[in-house]
């Protein structure tokens, strides 16, 4: 089956109350699945005024890896391609994993080719985890979920 998407896709997320995100996919592998993407606001009322051409990856609100079958179903528009595109501009973020008991934090990191392989899990020498993700996997609704709540806060 041919993806809908590739590395680059610019398409949009439903928020809740109302609206959309921009995301774009930044990594992928032939086969979907596990995807890693940047996601952009503001808040985009009606798909027909999301733009493609104007997205940073440094301004990126969120970094996540998810599962594709909001845009694999159609419930997540894509609306074309990032001009351009470039993976090295788009990196795979680093992500944080934390011990709910012990709070220890590790920091992992994410094969290039594979979005589902770690490439290492460490103990890092820094506190300051703020800056980066939660090590998770979200399914579509999830992500829509933390997008949603993002917003709001």
């Amino acid at each position: 089956m041919k993806l809908p998407y590739e590395e680059g896709s610019v398409f949009l997320v439903p928020v809740r109350p109302n609206g959309f995100l921009r995301g774009v996919v930044t990594r992928s592998t032939s086969r979907g699945r596990v995807l890693v993407g940047y996601f952009f606001g503001p808040r985009v009322d009606e798909q027909r005024l999301a733009t493609v051409n104007d997205l940073d990856p440094q301004g990126a609100l969120a970094r996540i890896r998810f599962g594709d079958l909001g845009l694999i179903n159609g419930e997540w528009p894509i609306l074309g391609k990032v001009e351009r595109w470039d993976r090295t501009e788009w990196p795979t973020p680093d992500f944080v994993r934390r011990d709910p008991i012990s709070n220890k934090a590790w920091l992992i990191r994410y094969s290039d080719a594979d979005p589902l392989r770690s490439t290492s899990e460490r103990l890092p020498n820094y506190d300051d985890f703020n800056v980066l993700g939660h090590d998770g996997l979200y399914g579509a609704g999830a992500a829509e979920a933390f997008l949603s709540k993002l917003l709001a806060s």
